[in-house]
């Protein structure tokens, strides 16, 4: 396992793009934090500071879609220097409002989350044309593992920042951390060299000559947009049932342990995964998460009390361990039958779904949770992940087979690389 990583952070400019793309994001697991101490502080709603969350999602599910086909079409560097720019300028004039105008903040709010730092849909992109065969997977493994890092110390950040200071000055840091992430971000991708268009491939999956369609006209995308819409709603629904459960209890530190194990379970499943040889099996993965969420609802109250919640962190850990795995096999299976001239669009889709599915778990979870309790939440949000694994089977592989092929010819060709590697390798995921 470790040499599969060893030799993929050895590939040109995959370490510098990958922590640089990470970095820009690590403001996002805090924003929610320092957003509701604010607002709460200025004007006792916490139902006002929802709406201004809110906001700054429906803005980055706006434009996600603009923002790559805009990167598809080159200057992915300015794209992310002029989002970044905007972004942190956004957060700072939130943070610096006085409070009888929080108002103001609601359409900050907005405008600020349309100008969200595409650094997860443009790096996404980007990785096909730094790597391919086995090393793409893992690094699309390497970036679903370590995402987990941020909703550990974006948080962190976030709620130190507000212990020790208040929460104005934790939101200024994110927004520094956003917009220092972004120039990071911008100058590993002209460093690597991939900041301009890629050219039309002549198959069949790139656009004809005249207007250019959205890909919300592939018959593939209104699958994988629902189903990529409800994992997120049942993977943010658990979220919200350990909140939830740990709240019941008078016990906030307990669901920072519940979701920390959880997070632990992903990693381990997705450092493991990254490592694995043979290509990922995305329905596999899908109907293992969904195994996963199921076999928490039965642990949860009122179904069973627990002498200590301690005893379901078993049961956590083993269902976290296919989240990573699924996310990464979604990432590489969108990289593959997306149309190489416009992977950041579709990125930007993936995105959208999301987005939208964080927004709309919250209210779809708590009203399960206020009619029967945590374990109601809980099977909805393993409802949610069955369903997106039903699809899961049709989503399409246009490129595999394909690839299968032209690895097998290099091989024979005695073409160096990985793919006719990749040919040989039994599908063991």
């Amino acid at each position: 396992m470790l040499q599969s990583y060893r030799r993929l952070f050895a590939l040109p400019h995959v370490s510098s793009l990958l922590l640089w793309s990470l970095a820009s994001r690590l403001y996002m697991p805090g924003q929610p934090i320092a957003i509701t101490f604010l607002v709460a502080e200025w004007t006792g709603s916490y139902t006002k500071a929802g709406l201004i969350l809110g906001l700054l999602i429906v803005g980055t599910a706006l434009v996600a879609p603009i923002r790559g086909r805009m990167a598809d079409r080159g200057a992915a560097d300015r794209i992310v220097l002029v989002c970044g720019i905007v972004y942190a300028l956004g957060l700072t004039l939130i943070a610096v409002l006085p409070a009888r105008l929080w108002w103001a903040a609601v359409p900050i709010a907005l405008a600020s989350g349309l100008f969200t730092p595409p650094a997860n849909q443009i790096v996404r992109a980007m990785w096909p044309r730094l790597t391919t065969g086995r090393d793409l997977r893992a690094v699309y493994a390497a970036e679903a593992t370590t995402q987990e890092l941020l909703f550990v110390f974006g948080p962190m950040l976030a709620a130190g920042a507000v212990a020790m200071a208040n929460a104005r000055v934790a939101l200024l840091l994110l927004a520094a951390t956003a917009l220092t992430g972004s120039l990071g971000f911008m100058v590993a991708l002209r460093r690597a060299g991939v900041v301009e268009a890629v050219a039309g491939s002549g198959d069949e999956t790139s656009p004809a000559p005249g207007p250019r369609l959205s890909l919300l006209c592939s018959g593939w995308m209104a699958l994988f947009l629902p189903m990529m819409l409800l994992v997120v709603v049942g993977l943010i629904g658990v979220d919200l049932v350990m909140v939830a459960w740990a709240n019941e209890r008078s016990s906030p530190g307990l669901a920072m342990v519940l979701a920390g194990v959880w997070a632990a379970g992903s990693l381990v499943g997705g450092l493991v995964a990254g490592a694995l040889p043979g290509t990922p099996h995305l329905s596999r993965r899908f109907f293992g998460a969904a195994v996963g969420v199921v076999l928490l609802v039965p642990f949860l109250p009122p179904l069973t009390h627990l002498p200590t919640p301690l005893l379901i962190l078993p049961v956590l850990f083993v269902s976290g361990l296919a989240i990573a795995p699924t996310l990464a096999a979604v990432m590489g299976r969108l990289s593959d039958i997306a149309p190489p001239n416009r992977r950041a669009e579709a990125f930007g889709w993936m995105t959208t779904a999301q987005t939208t599915g964080a927004a709309s778990a919250a209210p779809v979870m708590g009203a399960l949770m206020d009619w029967s309790g945590v374990a109601a939440g809980a099977a909805g949000a393993a409802v949610a992940v069955v369903l997106a694994a039903v699809i899961s089977p049709f989503i399409p592989a246009p490129h595999g087979e394909r690839g299968e092929r032209d690895g097998a010819a290099a091989a024979g060709r005695g073409t160096s690389g990985h793919e006719g590697e990749v040919a040989g390798e039994p599908d063991v995921r």
